[in-house]
């Protein structure tokens, strides 16, 4: 195969798996953040704290973070076909990466919250300052920056799940490094999909780094 004949396939399979990334992260952030900061309000010695949904938040995220992506990706094609109408495609890959990438990201965030200065809580609480309040005003903009982090590496790990979502129709590289590189013994294109998602990594790495020291860097100065 001459680069002619590589260059639409590589570059259809870039955009299926920037499409597949970019919203399984949306969904995952919309999903992850709640709950992640929920585990720290409901847990000990939080400002709603409820042992009983404390446990049932945690083992919901246990399990789901406990499941190969690739098992979780098969038992969820009758789902997956019920809210999208199929299971095949980038659109269908959306929801297992979503739901494999949520309880993971609840923990990143979970741990960016409860490394806040628990002193800025209390003042918050004197000044009469409620659990909205606290939250939006002090918890998330004070662990923005491993926020952000922890964005990054969730969609580093979505990058790594939708090579995996290859394997079972999910389009993007991984679909095209089985069809093309592995059942055709193309490895020139196989090792041109792997320069690809390392590409993508590295890129998203940097971002996410860069944009973690710029929140470091102004919330040092402006303390």
């Amino acid at each position: 195969m001459n680069w002619s004949e590589m260059q639409p396939l590589l570059t259809q399979g870039t955009v299926d798996t920037l499409y597949m990334v970019l919203w399984s992260t949306v969904v995952s952030v919309i999903g992850g953040l709640p709950l992640g900061i929920l585990l720290v309000l409901t847990d000990k010695g939080g400002l709603l704290q409820n042992v009983a949904v404390n446990k049932v938040i945690g083992v919901i995220v246990n399990i789901g973070r406990s499941l190969p992506f690739i098992i979780l990706l098969i038992a969820l094609i009758p789902f997956t076909t019920l809210v999208v109408g199929t299971f095949i495609g980038p659109s269908a890959m959306i929801v297992p990466l979503a739901i494999g990438a949520i309880p993971f990201f609840a923990r990143l965030v979970e741990t960016a919250i409860r490394e806040v200065d628990h002193g800025l809580v209390e003042a918050v609480q004197a000044m009469g300052g409620g659990v909205p309040t606290v939250v939006f005003k002090v918890l998330l903009p004070q662990s923005l920056p491993s926020l952000i982090s922890g964005i990054t590496t969730t969609v580093i790990v979505l990058v790594g799940y939708s090579a995996m979502a290859g394997a079972v129709g999910g389009e993007g590289l991984g679909s095209k490094a089985v069809t093309y590189g592995y059942q055709r013994f193309e490895t020139e294109f196989m090792l041109v999909t792997v320069v690809i998602l390392i590409a993508l990594v590295t890129v998203v790495q940097l971002i996410g780094d860069g944009a973690t020291r710029l929140l470091t860097r102004r919330g040092r100065t402006a303390s």
